[in-house]
């Protein structure tokens, strides 16, 4: 791999922006995990696939409808990706989302199928799109499995109720339902039964999970073989060992590991093998340079949830200096049931950020009754412990096979006291009102737009993120120096600012 092909590799951070030459070289599946997702999205059935922000989600639909027909010509099943990032249906509700939703599907149908989908021309309804799918699954003699991305945006609930009512209506024997949403969606109307209507699959990659360490191994192979070889680290920590090390303090989380990833590469710059003190250093930019900016930058794209964020980040700073003051370093918390609940639109936030993982939904605890178990990621936990230097004793049992003790927060804990915020009524996403300089590149935002290009659509009139969302093609190529690739640029960025 050249030098900038391994470039890009490291700024591919969402698969539905990933070329599909380079797709599979890119996207690695190897643990049994794994493998039991992308066999469940094949299946018969109605699947959500529920994860975190980069947790692969998007990276598993599009491995799954890759093994299916058209790629692979003789599968019994046509699978049809759409990533549901568009902006019109972020903004609309009732019949007006059910008919941009119905376009989509079509247009998806259509640029899939090519010519064998000459026929194919549904009403922006769901009861003529139900009718038309069912047709076309009889005329070619195969299921059709629509895989839908970005099903459920974190902060715009009002059009959920409208999505799941079509997925259950489009859902039979001869079409199967797909899609991906985040932790906390929980408004799925009336009519769908989320226990009965479909099967939810958690994404989770965790290191107490077989296979954890190969996996990441085998990403850090695939983006980085010249940067990482083998003779790029000391001796007393190999290459396996400090990837799989990197997935845990992340989480198991994939972008997070390529942030990591990204960040020992300039650590390492300069020669340096690494060690200890390269994956310290790491694990503390990651902290201080990530995760807290990554609040920030998700605050305007939760809508009424938005006040919810200083209250995520006051419950993630009681949980990492009470877990990072502990002389183990205990890298798990058993929060109480009733606590949790009170706390649940924090707690989801911050899982969704990347600072948590639930592990468990309910565990004893000594001080009586249950709660869930979630796991920190090391960086954060790192930053409060004394000193925020990895030592190798530290790093020895973060490693290990066992765990400390985790911490308990119990109803009269520190957490208990913490107040929510009111939320308003209204669900409209500040993001749409953020100037576009919030798109510019930075180490949070590695994929944005550069100062040049921002001063230009500047000048030409476009001062809002809404600015550009609005902004069709042809007003977009009628600006200077951008052409087709720079609209895909532009368009790529924006459904990362807004969706991710």
């Amino acid at each position: 791999m050249s030098d900038e092909m391994e470039a890009d590799a490291g700024l591919v951070l969402a698969a539905e922006d990933c070329e599909p030459n380079i797709f599979d070289h890119l996207h690695k599946f190897p643990s049994r995990n794994d493998k039991r997702v992308i066999r469940t999205l094949l299946a018969h059935g109605p699947v959500l696939l529920r994860g975190g922000r980069g947790s692969g989600k998007s990276a598993f639909m599009i491995a799954a409808s890759r093994q299916l027909d058209p790629m692979v010509a003789d599968s019994s099943a046509i699978g049809i990706y759409m990533s549901l990032r568009h902006a019109p249906l972020l903004k609309s509700t009732g019949d007006a989302y059910g008919r941009i939703l119905c376009e989509i599907v079509k247009r998806s149908v259509q640029s899939t199928l090519g010519q064998r989908a000459a026929n194919f021309d549904p009403l922006p309804e769901v009861d003529s799109l139900q009718y038309e799918l069912a047709k076309l699954s009889e005329r070619l003699n195969k299921r059709i499995v629509l895989f839908f991305d970005d099903a459920a945006h974190l902060g715009r609930e009002a059009s959920l109720e409208e999505f799941f009512d079509i997925y259950r209506t489009l859902s039979s024997s001869s079409v199967s339902c797909k899609a991906a949403i985040y932790p906390g969606v929980t408004r799925f109307g009336i009519r769908f039964d989320v226990y009965n209507d479909a099967t939810v699959v958690d994404l989770l990659r965790s290191e107490e999970l077989p296979d954890f360490y190969e996996t990441f191994l085998d990403v850090m192979d695939a983006r980085y073989p010249d940067s990482f070889g083998a003779d790029s680290f000391s001796t007393s920590i190999d290459k396996k060992l400090a990837a799989g090390f990197l997935g845990q303090a992340v989480l198991g989380n994939m972008r997070g590991f390529i942030f990591a990833c990204n960040y020992l590469k300039e650590r390492c710059s300069d020669g340096r093998k690494v060690g200890l003190s390269e994956l310290s250093e790491t694990l503390i930019g990651l902290a201080a340079n990530y995760y807290w900016p990554l609040l920030s930058e998700i605050k305007p794209k939760l809508g009424m949830y938005e006040p919810m964020v200083a209250a995520a980040e006051e419950v993630a700073q009681v949980i990492f200096e009470e877990c990072g003051g502990k002389l183990n370093n205990p890298r798990d918390v058993i929060v109480h049931r009733e606590v949790d609940e009170m706390l649940a639109k924090p707690m989801q936030i911050l899982e969704y950020a990347g600072f948590l993982s639930k592990r468990e939904a309910s565990r004893a605890m000594k001080s009586g009754g249950r709660g869930a178990r979630y796991a920190l990621n090391l960086c954060s936990l790192l930053e409060q412990t004394p000193g925020s230097r990895l030592t190798r004793d530290l790093f020895d049992r973060w490693c290990g096979r066992g765990r400390e003790e985790a911490v308990q927060f119990n109803r009269g804990s520190g957490l208990s006291s913490i107040n929510l915020p009111s939320t308003p009524d209204t669900e409209d996403l500040m993001i749409f009102h953020e100037p576009i300089s919030s798109l510019l590149k930075s180490q949070t935002y590695p994929y944005g737009l550069s100062q040049q290009r921002i001063d230009t659509l500047t000048e030409n009139g476009f001062r809002t993120v809404g600015d550009l969302v609005d902004a069709s093609d042809e007003e977009l190529d009628a600006v200077y120096y951008v052409g087709d690739a720079s609209i895909k640029r532009i368009r790529n960025v924006l459904g990362q600012a807004i969706w991710m």
